[in-house]
């Protein structure tokens, strides 16, 4: 007892240093262990962060109510339970932001990571907030909307509104089941706090479905993993892809393929792209071909161009589109899922010129 009264004193004494540090540890450490949407393990742990976070708001709201009476409980819940909910919510948070930020265009999916962002690290200065029934049920229901969202798609093997839908009654489901349980352990603070409560839970529903139908939460659980601009792509006997394209300057290492498009004699422009899907979903996504009228002063878009996808190959699933008779200027090929979600775009300048290029051959 003494052992642990002193190390919450030293914990308190020097919380906001050690939150730092371990917030830095902990999401960098989840960037390198959560690797892929769709495997066992990754979803282990975090169920295991949904399930730690559901029973400490149980436990601390019977505690509060009174229903929990034992000694070691009245002396260390009213530390230990906020905190740990906080540990939690952290390693959700933070897996979800990676998730989410590998799969979307800052484009268009920036609203929502900078919502996620906002939870990640206000996380940090929330423990005392824990204590509040509203506001940890809200949060508790914003991780699993989030989570659900990329989990129904893993586990159905499919995706789009009706998924979506059914991830939201799936999250709602399990966040009645929780409430259910309070009605018992804390049936005052359900009764006191219900019609904001049931407020909360509505606004935040709604808020995810606004997200969702305007695009701003990323297509998860896809992923862009790479986009060129080729000369020529070409799939060989064995399912490789051999690609030609002009080489990229050295101080442009984060391009695979030069802005500019030097093309002769009215060559087509091909785009190859490789996109990550889990094990077992299959859907379609598109080339969306626009380009910049300088006239009008906006994007055109001349194609949408669409190929199926099966998930599983970690490097993701290979295809590309041909563009014939492009004119020459600026272009933009945007990679699209069937309902417009944006998962990558690239920029180039289609270029007339009398000699053809350098060509490097590259194997995907």
């Amino acid at each position: 007892m003494q052992f642990f009264e002193y190390l919450t004193e030293r914990y308190e004494k020097y919380e906001h240093h050690l939150s730092s540090v371990a917030f830095l540890f902990g999401f960098l450490w989840d960037n390198i262990m959560l690797t892929r949407i769709d495997l066992l393990l990754d979803n282990i742990v975090l169920s295991s962060y949904i399930i730690i976070a559901g029973i400490a708001i149980v436990v601390l709201n019977a505690h509060n109510a009174g229903r929990l009476r034992h000694p070691r409980i009245e002396t260390h819940a009213p530390f230990l339970l906020p905190l740990l909910m906080q540990f939690a919510f952290g390693g959700l948070f933070s897996g979800f932001f990676i998730f989410y930020s590998r799969s979307g265009a800052l484009a268009t999916s920036i609203p929502f990571l900078i919502f996620l962002a906002a939870l990640l690290v206000g996380n940090e200065f929330f423990r005392k907030h824990y204590s509040r029934f509203v506001f940890h049920i809200s949060v508790f229901f914003i991780a699993l909307f989030s989570y659900a969202i990329f989990f129904i798609p893993v586990i159905l093997g499919k995706m789009g509104p009706r998924v979506f839908l059914l991830s939201g009654l799936v999250s709602i489901i399990i966040i009645g089941g929780i409430l259910i349980v309070l009605s018992r352990a804390a049936p005052g603070r359900l009764r006191e706090s219900s019609r904001m409560l049931l407020g909360s839970i509505a606004g935040l529903y709604f808020l995810f479905n606004i997200f969702y139908f305007t695009n701003i939460i990323p297509p998860v659980p896809l992923s862009l993993k790479e986009i060129g601009v080729y000369h020529s792509v070409a799939r060989t006997d064995i399912g490789e892809y051999l690609v030609e394209s002009e080489s990229v300057p050295r101080h442009r290492f984060f391009r695979r393929t030069p802005q500019a498009f030097q093309r002769t004699e009215n060559a087509p422009v091909y785009i190859y792209s490789a996109v990550f899907a889990p094990t077992k979903l299959a859907t379609k996504i598109f080339h969306r071909w626009a380009y910049y009228d300088d006239a009008a002063r906006k994007w055109i878009t001349t194609d949408r161009l669409g190929f199926s996808i099966k998930g599983g190959r970690d490097g993701g699933y290979r295809g590309f589109t041909i563009k014939r008779n492009a004119i020459d200027g600026k272009w933009r090929v945007d990679v699209v899922t069937e309902r417009d979600q944006l998962l990558g775009r690239i920029k180039f300048r289609v270029v007339d010129v009398a000699e053809p290029p350098h060509l490097e051959t590259t194997i995907y």
